[in-house]
């Protein structure tokens, strides 16, 4: 048996293999020392021929999902090796096969996965410069396919599917992309492949045979050589390890990159699109306020809808008129959202029919979906818009396979498939005489006990089983003078004999034959129905993709209606103009009717570049992100938070919305926030949208400044870029270029002094802020009046000081050359520069005087020099 074990182990060196023995499933050596200590489960010993005692654990095959769930999240591969002979009816060693691989992106167990979410598993060649890309959903059959040329596309695309597990070729690890921050940063599993799965012709080979196509030009790939080699990589990938029929698998999307506007993880992390910045969790992000959809299927539509912005006219307006007509007809649209309450997850059952997986229980599920399917089409029906027509089209009733589940299938039917109990009476002959025969065993059975009583006068005398002896009559110790002589004995116990008689031997033939034989036509018939489902998957699938689709819709014609959001127009020519604009998760954070809305315009030329000021905690942040929010609803087809707005389509958002560390990477918060302001200035074009705020914040006063500064006039040249901005900041200075750039508006967010006290109003306002209110904001924080009066002095005599002379003085550069006319920076009188006059030379001279050096350490001696050093930076 070990020699058996240490071959299988030679195929799957890289895999935990799970080795069936019995009712467990034992782990030895390497794999016994690793699964025990992840999973916390006793190390023991087998003597196996060699010295030393083979090191061994093993789990319970009842309970196995559990701890092949814990392994596989830690990235591990499990193979899991069946016996593939009944021990019972087998002579010397029992047959063993891997029948499956367990991978991060291949597990099936509904209890691990989270059903509003897909499971990507995605594999990436580089090749010639390229990057090839396929991913699928083993679970829902979904399976797209691109290409791209650039590296940061790919990592669009990463952040887009946010795979659990990533196969690549060799040549992917010196292709520069950061392997290690998706790895420990993303939590993505990465596997390199060998090289023969990357064969070209074996790629394509593999491609026309699970799509049936006689060429590439039919699934859309001929123009996708590195695409085509990614696709049958992961086809290959997917029959190595699941070993077994695909057919779930029959449909492939080609896409383009530019086919969705652009979300990196930095914007989708900061506008809190399927979970929160903080807490990681779906309540308080956008998903959580329009996912009120009544199927898994629907939520993961919904959250594609979500994470894939559209950026065609046409597609959104179609969504829009599909949202529209259910936001209208709120009686059909409830009693559409009512049927399909009772629908379960058609896509990953039907992944589980296709794997020979489902049991009785899942059909049965399956049957009362399809069950609610006339009638969701029927009201479908009289639906006018194009979307919810084609998807009344794409859905199929399928009462043909819903009435074979409900006509053979028990309705309270164990979860085993081979222990009997499925098949309804009535439904097979065969099946009937035999169950008739089992409970007539019963009886008959029952009968002879009664007899054999009354025969020899044993009061207590038992007819019982067991799957050692079968049936037996037993009979205590006290009554065993009277047993006859045909009984022959089986057994003896403390207490007892068991015995046996020839017409209990035939009872015991007719019933046990009868249930073997029951049970074995039972699973037969049982699995001729689930096979002839899965002959069925494109119409399942078809219907599946339908109901997701118009459960998504419904979902945001609900929301639209209950929180009164608006239709948008959409527009090509570069306008953003909403009006009383809304955040849609803060507004549902706080009491009904709080919040205050605002309007926003952005256009491609005189407003481009709104300049936002005002004080912290006074909105300025919401109001940003509810400009992008609304801006994201509208490409995704919903309805929006406004009482008006019409949207320009945008190809990108970006935001730039706080920093913290990344110590692990060596980067400081600066560093960070200019890392993803080098990336927004790199990667954005005139048709994105750009959220910043408070940039250069985190240097010195005249750096951020003059960084601030810069940005600006680098966005709004059209020449350099010309994105339309919200641009927040603390530099009241920046005010200044309202005048100076003909791009540039100045808002604030107007505040009301009471006193010592400000009252923040959450208004946007043209004009620029003169203050920031920090102290005041400081003092409604906490901090110590002591503290709070000292800055009111320290303040009153630092704000003696205006640079905004010598920003007047600054010229702007030429839009035809980028560089500056008149005075230049390093031209201005620094004598103009008076903020930090407080500090003087002889000030220094005078402390240095005083010093009595022979009396400092040498680290004081080298503090004392910084302090002073620095004092005279300052004072430029």
């Amino acid at each position: 048996m070990m020699q058996q074990y240490i071959e299988t182990k030679k195929e799957y060196p890289d895999c935990i293999l799970f080795y069936r023995l019995g009712d467990f499933y034992e782990m030895f050596f390497e794999d016994a020392l690793t699964a025990s200590k992840e999973l916390e489960i006793t190390l023991t010993g087998k003597n196996c021929g060699r010295k030393e005692r083979a090191p061994m654990c093993g789990v319970p095959y009842h309970a196995v999902d559990v701890y092949l769930n814990r392994l596989v999240s830690k990235g591990y591969k499990v193979a899991i090796c069946e016996q593939m002979e009944d021990p019972a009816e087998t002579k010397g060693l029992v047959r063993r096969e891997v029948v499956r691989i367990v991978t991060p992106g291949t597990n099936l167990d509904t209890g691990a996965l989270d059903e509003t979410k897909n499971q990507y598993l995605m594999c990436v060649v580089y090749v010639a410069q390229k990057y090839g890309v396929a991913i699928t959903d083993v679970t829902t059959g979904d399976f797209f396919v691109t290409e791209m040329e650039e590296g940061e596309k790919l990592y669009d695309e990463i952040y887009r599917f946010m795979p659990s597990e990533l196969i690549c070729n060799e040549s992917f690890y010196i292709s520069g992309m950061d392997m290690e921050m998706l790895k420990e940063k993303l939590g993505i599993t990465i596997y390199s492949l060998e090289a023969w799965y990357c064969e070209e012709a074996s790629c394509k080979s593999a491609l026309k045979r699970q799509f049936g196509t006689d060429s590439l030009k039919g699934l859309g790939l001929e123009d996708y050589d590195c695409g085509s080699i990614a696709a049958g990589s992961l086809l290959t990938y997917l029959k190595e390890t699941q070993k077994r029929d695909l057919s779930h698998i029959s449909h492939l999307t080609v896409y383009s990159t530019g086919a969705y506007m652009v979300l990196d993880s930095s914007t989708r992390r900061n506008l809190e699109l399927c979970e929160t910045l903080r807490e990681k969790q779906k309540r308080g992000s956008l998903l959580w306020v329009l996912d009120k959809t009544k199927t898994a299927m629907g939520a993961r539509t919904l959250r594609k809808y979500i994470e894939q912005p559209l950026i065609r006219k046409d597609m959104i307006e179609k969504r829009l008129d599909a949202i529209e007509e259910l936001t209208k007809g709120e009686i059909t649209r409830e009693e559409i959202r009512e049927y399909l309450s009772p629908v379960y997850d058609l896509e990953r059952l039907l992944a589980k029919v296709t794997y020979q997986s489902a049991n009785p229980r899942d059909l049965l599920a399956f049957s009362g979906s399809l069950s609610m399917l006339p009638a969701i089409r029927c009201l479908l029906q009289d639906m006018r818009s194009d979307l919810l027509q084609e998807m009344f089209e794409e859905i199929d009733p399928m009462e043909d396979l819903c009435a074979l589940v409900t006509d053979a299938i028990r309705e309270d039917p164990p979860i085993a498939m081979k222990e009997g109990g499925i098949i309804r009476d009535g439904y097979h002959a065969e099946v009937d005489r035999l169950r008739s025969a089992k409970s007539d065993g019963k009886d008959w059975l029952a009968k002879l006990e009664e007899e054999e009583r009354e025969k020899t006068g044993i009061k207590n005398l038992k007819i019982r089983y067991n799957k050692v002896f079968g049936y037996y009559i037993e009979v205590t110790n006290s009554f065993r003078h009277l047993v006859p002589d045909y009984y022959t004995r089986k057994q003896t116990l403390v207490n007892a004999e068991r015995y046996s008689i020839p017409q209990l031997k035939e009872m015991e033939d007719t019933i046990l034959g009868a249930e073997d034989r029951l049970y074995a036509l039972e699973y037969e018939i049982y699995s001729g129905i689930r096979e002839r489902i899965a002959r069925e998957v494109e119409r399942i699938q078809r219907t599946a993709r339908a109901v997701a689709c118009v459960d998504a819709l419904a979902s945001l014609a609900h929301v639209a209606q209950k929180n009164r959001y608006v239709r948008p127009k959409i527009n090509e020519k570069g306008v953003i103009h909403i009006k009383d604009g809304r955040h849609p998760v803060v507004e549902k954070m706080i009491p009904h009717d709080m919040f205050i809305s605002n309007d926003t315009y952005l256009a491609d030329k005189k407003d481009r570049i709104s300049i936002i000021t005002g004080p912290n905690m006074a909105g300025k942040s919401t109001y940003m992100r509810q400009t992008a929010l609304i801006v994201l609803m509208a490409q995704i087809g919903s309805f929006v938070p406004a009482s008006a707005a019409n949207i320009g389509l945008v190809d990108r958002i970006f935001t730039r919305v706080g920093a913290s560390d990344d110590l692990a990477s060596g980067q400081s918060t600066f560093m960070v926030e200019m890392t993803e302001v080098a990336n927004i200035l790199r990667n954005a074009t005139s048709k994105s949208l750009l959220i910043l705020d408070e940039i250069g914040r985190g240097t010195s006063t005249f750096d951020g400044l003059s960084i601030a500064w810069a940005v600006i006039e680098h966005i709004s040249n059209p020449k350099l870029l010309g994105a339309k901005t919200l641009f927040a900041t603390h530099y009241h200075e920046l005010t200044e270029l309202e005048g100076k750039i003909d791009h540039v508006k100045n808002y604030c967010i107007a505040v009301r002094e009471k006193g010592e006290d400000i009252i923040f109003l959450r208004k946007i306002v043209r004009g620029g802020a003169d203050k920031s209110y920090g102290i005041q904001v400081a003092r409604l924080a906490g901090v110590p009046d002591s503290v709070i009066r000292r800055a009111k002095e320290i303040v009153e005599e630092l704000v003696q000081a205006d640079i905004t002379v010598r920003i007047k003085n600054i010229a702007l550069p030429s839009a035809e050359t980028g560089r500056s006319k008149g005075v230049h920076y390093d031209e201005v009188d620094l004598a103009q520069m008076s903020l930090f006059d407080t500090v003087k030379d002889d000030d220094v001279l005078e402390e240095l005087k005083t010093l009595d050096v022979s009396n400092l350490t040498p680290i004081e001696a080298l503090n004392t020099l910084y302090q002073l050093q620095n004092k005279l930076k300052n004072r430029w």
